[in-house]
Order: C-alpha cells, then structure tokens, then sequence
C-alpha cells in the first residue's frame, strides 16, 4: 500500500509498503478515511528530527522511515488479542498519545506527559495511508452525526482545548490569539464558542483574511502596528486576560507576555527549533503565569461533544484537501513553501 513516510530532514517520500498483518495484542487497524497535515509534520520535514527520533522508541520500538499523520478519522478493521470496548466497524478517531500506563504521570491521568511517551505518526506509523495499526487505548468512537471528515479535526480541535484550559478563561473574558495558523485558528474558535472576546495577531496577510473570513473583526498585524498598544486601547488599558502564543517563533514569546494583564497568563502552544529570551521580571514584577501546553489528555471526547452540537465556521478551517498520492509532493511542501495560503489540508485516505 501507499504510504507518506519520513526519511529524513527534507526528505518524505511517497513508498510503496506492505499491508500491517494482524495486529498484534492490544492493537487495533484502523482504515483511515481522512487525515490532516499538523504544522508538527512540516516542521519535521522542514527541520527534523525534533521529536521524531533517530533511534527506537522505548513503547513502539520503531525508528525511521516511519508514516506520518496523527490527525486521523477512519473505521476498525480488525481487533488484535485482548481487545475490548472496540468494535470491528466501529468509526472513530485516534488520540495519538502512546503510553506506558505505569510511570507516576500516567497513573494519575497525565498520559500526555508520560516519562517514555510519543505519538503515533512520529514515534509508529500513522494515517498517511489507507491503512494503520494503533493501540486500542488510543481509539476514540465519533458519534454517529460527526461526518469523518470533520471528525478529521478532532485531534487539532483537542489541542486548542487544552491550551484554553490552561489559559483559564472565564465567559467574557479577552484572549488573544498570537499565530492564525491551524491550532491559532481552533483556539479562537472555540474561545468565541465559550464566551471569550477573542484579538489576533497574525503577520500572514493570507492568514489574517482568512481570521476575518471566520469572523474575527479585530485582528491585527504585529509587523505594522505596535501590538502591546492595539491590545490595551481595547481592554480599558489593563492588557488580556490570556495570551495563547501559537507561533512556534522563540522571538514572539517575549512579546506575547507584554499583552497580558496584571496576573494574566501565557499559554506557549506552538513548538520552535530553538531556545526563546525572556526577561522574567516581566513575569514577576506583574504576577503573570506563563504556562506550557502539550497536545492534549482526555480531551477527544469532549471536542467530538462540540462537534455533535456544532461549531460555527469549523469547515472553515480546512482551505484544500488532496489525495494520498499528492500528500508529500504537494500537501506537504504547499504547506512549507506558503504557510500564508491555508490553514488545513486534509488528505482522503484512499
């Protein structure tokens, strides 16, 4: 069968590779009906490896090439021994986070954080083809009215919900939103959904039209206008409540903690090749909290919920979708070459 794989640095390649067999305990195959392309799979290919890693993984036990894709829907094929609460046909979307269920972080419900964890996609094979072998725990049933490829979207969905939880939002009130690229883009949508006043930053002009395409009236370009001001002059000059930094860019960090108030916070979901500078009494003297933000736990069910009840502009967010066979020559390097053009590409998994 097809598959999408990563070799290395500036090199995915469209290889031709055998159908997995049985799963093996525990595992389950999935048919993959659609697959998204993560900012994380471009910055591989661009400047990888950053988490995939050159060496076997401690729970997959694979390394390089492997099948990228984490943001997939499809349907049960088959069961592996010892499967239960799974169902061959059964449709669903997978929460990518591999596990080892007995380290202090996963025992008590932190699995994302696990001492030897990954993700499926960089650490084992994922939807960039028609077929995938993932751990039953991973798999996540969609409701019956989530089309597949919405529910595409759930796993980019689930990382903006857990960068809102640890911004903390009350209904009414201000985020800003810093980088409208697809995760940027999830946060203020379902800020909006939840009540929050929602400002982006955004250098794109591409990206900007495309925030008001989605309904963003306030949205600015931190490249022309002195951002720190534009926020102020619309918060009664206190600043916002919670900046989620989206960007990836270490030289933006600085910037983002200058449009929080007095004890508000700065979420950092986006992930950059290097170190950022930041002078911290900028964070003591005012009692900001700045705060990481790592994919997810727990969180595909809740956003499958909002999907059942609808979520204005979602299908917004997808800008192209193309077929396996394009992925790498062209989903891939669209995305690299010209960030400023899409949002979302989806790819139909056969």
């Amino acid at each position: 069968m097809p598959a999408v794989r990563w070799h290395g640095r500036l090199d995915v390649r469209l290889d031709e590779v055998p159908e997995p067999g049985t799963p093996g305990p525990g595992m389950v195959t999935v048919a993959v009906a659609w697959c998204g392309i993560c900012g994380t799979d471009v910055s591989e290919y661009q400047y990888g490896p950053l988490m995939i890693r050159n060496d076997l993984h401690p729970l997959t036990g694979r390394a390089p090439p492997i099948t990228l894709g984490h943001e997939f829907s499809g349907r049960v094929t088959a069961l592996g021994e010892g499967v239960e609460g799974v169902a061959e046909g059964q449709r669903v979307v997978i929460d990518a986070c591999w596990r080892c269920g007995r380290c202090p972080f996963c025992l008590r419900g932190d699995y994302h954080l696990c001492l030897q964890g990954g993700s499926v996609g960089l650490h084992s094979d994922g939807g960039l083809a028609p077929l995938a072998q993932v751990p039953a725990y991973t798999v996540v049933p969609v409701p019956d009215t989530v089309p597949d490829r919405t529910a595409a979207l759930t796993e980019p969905l689930a990382v903006a919900l857990h960068a809102l939880d640890q911004a903390r939002l009350a209904v009414g009130g201000v985020a800003v939103v810093v980088g409208f690229g697809p995760v940027g883009a999830a946060v203020g949508l379902l800020a909006r959904q939840a009540g929050v006043r929602v400002l982006v930053a955004e250098a794109g002009p591409g990206r900007r039209a495309l925030a008001g395409g989605l309904g963003f009236e306030e949205v600015f370009d931190p490249a022309a206008q002195d951002l720190r001001r534009q926020v102020r002059g619309r918060t009664g000059g206190l600043g916002a409540d919670a900046v989620v930094d989206c960007t990836g860019k270490q030289s933006v960090v600085a910037s983002s903690v200058e449009l929080a108030r007095r004890g508000g916070t700065i979420v950092v979901v986006g992930l950059g090749p290097g170190p950022a500078s930041l002078d911290t009494n900028r964070l003591v003297l005012f009692e900001r909290r700045l705060v990481g933000s790592l994919g997810y736990r727990h969180d595909l069910p809740r956003v499958l919920s909002l999907l059942e009840r609808g979520v204005p502009f979602l299908e917004a967010l997808v800008t192209d979708d193309v077929p396996l066979k394009d992925a790498a020559s062209w989903g891939l390097q669209a995305l690299a070459a010209d960030p400023d053009a899409h949002l979302k590409i989806l790819v139909r998994g056969s």
